[in-house]
């Protein structure tokens, strides 16, 4: 059952309460602002924002429903941790985020719609110069001579931790040790701080341009943005008419 209160929609069962608000989080700035605002337009909703010009928060107009749904202007990884912690009810952030960001992405949202743009893959990229290395398979071999030749062991540059850790453990790679990534994960075996990186791509070039190849088997995720709405507020009706109206757009 879901209660609707000034602070937001109140979800309630027989064993808790939480209180999500009835806030979208969308992104911010840059690329994907524009083409998510372009898709709402489609969709015949306009995307506003209240008070300042570059203020942080907004609305949502066009919507049927009589229940309020606020705008929230956040980062994209902004939108994927406030959706896993509760405090907006649905966000628009990439798929390669809402995986990282959350331990069980299935256990705190309900619906993940693919929107169509921000493709990008999350990938295992090793350098051009290790000619037999091609496959995931390879690397547990490679890892282990690299521990025996350099007592240490073999390091991953990488933002997406969970994603690493997860993929390289199906793939049976023990013997390496991640790095946390501060800026451009892709120039970090050249400048000695890893051995190889898991980074997301598009297009490849810059990936290209570091000497840096994709193993066979190295896409961890196929990333696109997603449309994600929490479980215990994926009745509301606002946000069921946003999905349904994002689901059959109106034509341009």
């Amino acid at each position: 059952m879901i209660l609707f209160w000034r602070n937001g929609p109140m979800a309630m069962n027989d064993a808790h309460m939480t209180t999500v608000p009835p806030v979208l989080g969308v992104p911010s700035k840059g690329r994907l602002m524009e083409t998510t605002t372009e898709l709402l337009a489609r969709a015949g909703l306009e995307l506003v924002r209240t008070g300042q010009a570059r203020g942080y928060r907004g609305a949502l107009r066009g919507l049927k429903s009589a229940t309020a749904l606020e705008v929230a202007f956040l980062s994209a990884s902004e939108i994927a941790r406030h959706l896993m912690e509760g405090r907006i009810a649905a966000g628009i952030t990439g798929e390669d985020l809402l995986q990282e960001t959350m331990p069980d992405v299935d256990a705190v949202v309900k619906t993940r719609l693919a929107l169509g743009f921000g493709h990008a893959d999350v990938i295992v990229a090793v350098p051009e110069c290790w000619l037999d290395v091609a496959r995931m398979g390879d690397l547990e071999e490679v890892a282990a001579e690299f521990h025996a030749r350099h007592k240490r062991l073999m390091r991953v540059a990488t933002k997406y931790l969970r994603l690493t850790r997860r993929f390289f453990a199906e793939h049976g790679v023990t013997a390496y040790r991640t790095v946390r990534s501060a800026g451009a994960t892709e120039g970090a075996p050249a400048a000695g701080l890893a051995e190889l990186i898991v980074d997301i791509t598009s297009t490849g070039s810059t990936l290209k341009a570091n000497r840096l190849k994709v193993l066979d088997d190295g896409v961890i995720l196929r990333s696109q943005a997603m449309l994600a709405v929490r479980n215990e507020v994926a009745e509301t009706p606002a946000l069921v008419e946003l999905l349904q109206r994002l689901q059959t757009p109106r034509k341009a």
